[in-house]
C-alpha cells in the first residue's frame, strides 16, 4: 500500500508533491512513474517536471493552467500511473583520484568549520563508519555501485546512495559550517548522499577526492556530452574506479585533447532483484559494465 501523496503549491508557478515521508528507492520508482506520465502528458503551461529522492516538483505557467486545474490532473495522472519495478539505464564507470593534493589543500584551509580539525575528510569519515584507516574506507566506497536519485543543487551535480543495504550505508555529516570554496569535480559526501561537485563554488560535503572527468560543459566539446551538457540523470548508475596520479594526469591531458572518453554500458536495472539480492546485483552490474 502507498503512502498518500502530499501536494502543496511553492508560490504562484510551482506545483511540489511529496511521495513519501523517508527515501526510498521504491519511492523514487513511484516517483518516477508519475514525472514520466506527466511528461507523455504534455499539459499545456507545464513548463518543467523535476524529480527528486522522494518527490518531485512542476514548474508551471499560471497564465496557462491555473493551478487547481494542474493538480486536479496530475492527481489523476498519479492514480493511473503504474510504477515500473524495472528501468533500462545506463552503468557509468567514473575514474577518482582520492585523497588528491587540491581537496587536501581546501579542507585544510576550512578545518576550522569541521568536526574534527585534526583529521582529513577522509579519516575522520573512516573512523565513524567503523573502518580501520582511509585506505580501508576507499575501498568500500569504490567497492559497490551507487545510484544517481536527482541532479541539483549547482548545474549537473549528482546526488547519489551506494546500492547497499540500508545497514551498510557510509554515513559522514556535513561539515559543521559551509566551506566557501570546494574544487571542481570533488568527490563530496553528506549523509548517505555522495555526489560530484560539477563546478567550483561553495560546498558543506566532506571531501573524499576528484575525477578528471567533466561532467556538466556548456561547451560540449567531449563525446559523452554531445547529447546534453548536463551528463548525469536521474536513474544513472555510477561505478567509481580509483585511479593514481599518473593515470589522473593522462585522463586531464585528453579532456585537454576532447578524446577523453567514460566507460558507458546500458543496462537493466530491476528494482525487485536487487531487494532480495543486493550483493548478486552488484555483481551483475560490475560484469555488465566490463564487457567488451
Amino acid at each position: 500500500m502507498h503512502e498518500q501523496i502530499r501536494y502543496s503549491f511553492g508560490g504562484d508557478e510551482h506545483l511540489f508533491a511529496e511521495v513519501a515521508e523517508s527515501m526510498s528507492l521504491e519511492a523514487f520508482f513511484r516517483g518516477m512513474a508519475i514525472t514520466r506520465a506527466i511528461e507523455r502528458q504534455a499539459i499545456p503551461g507545464v513548463l518543467d517536471v523535476c524529480l527528486a529522492n522522494a518527490s518531485f516538483q512542476v514548474r508551471f505557467d499560471p497564465d496557462q493552467v491555473a493551478p487547481q486545474a494542474l493538480l486536479e490532473q496530475v492527481r489523476e495522472l498519479e492514480a493511473h500511473a503504474t510504477t515500473e519495478r524495472s528501468i533500462r539505464t545506463r552503468i557509468i564507470e567514473i575514474p577518482v583520484l582520492y585523497n588528491d593534493p587540491w581537496t587536501h589543500e581546501t579542507l585544510m584551509r576550512f578545518r576550522d568549520r569541521h568536526q574534527d580539525p585534526d583529521s582529513t575528510d577522509l579519516e575522520y569519515a573512516a573512523r565513524i563508519n567503523g573502518y580501520q584507516d582511509a585506505q580501508a574506507f576507499i575501498e568500500a566506497h569504490s567497492g559497490t555501485p551507487w545510484f544517481v536519485s536527482m541532479v541539483g543543487f549547482v548545474a549537473g551535480l549528482p546526488f547519489m546512495y551506494q546500492m547497499v543495504e540500508r545497514e551498510r550505508q557510509l554515513q559522514v555529516p556535513k561539515y559543521l559550517r559551509p566551506r566557501t570554496d570546494t574544487p571542481r569535480l570533488t568527490l563530496g559526501h553528506g549523509g548517505c548522499f555522495g555526489c560530484i561537485y560539477s563546478v567550483r563554488g561553495a560546498g558543506g560535503y566532506q571531501m573524499f577526492g576528484v575525477t578528471p572527468a567533466p561532467i556538466y560543459d556548456p561547451q560540449q566539446r567531449l563525446g559523452y556530452l554531445q547529447d546534453s551538457m548536463v551528463f548525469f540523470r536521474a536513474g544513472d548508475i555510477v561505478q567509481f574506479r580509483p585511479i593514481d596520479r599518473e593515470a589522473y594526469d593522462r585522463a586531464l591531458a585528453e579532456v585537454e585533447a576532447g578524446s577523453f572518453a567514460l566507460r558507458i554500458r546500458p543496462v537493466e536495472f530491476d528494482l525487485d532483484a536487487f531487494l532480495a539480492d543486493p550483493q548478486g546485483c552488484k555483481q551483475r552490474l560490475q560484469e555488465v559494465l566490463h564487457v567488451a
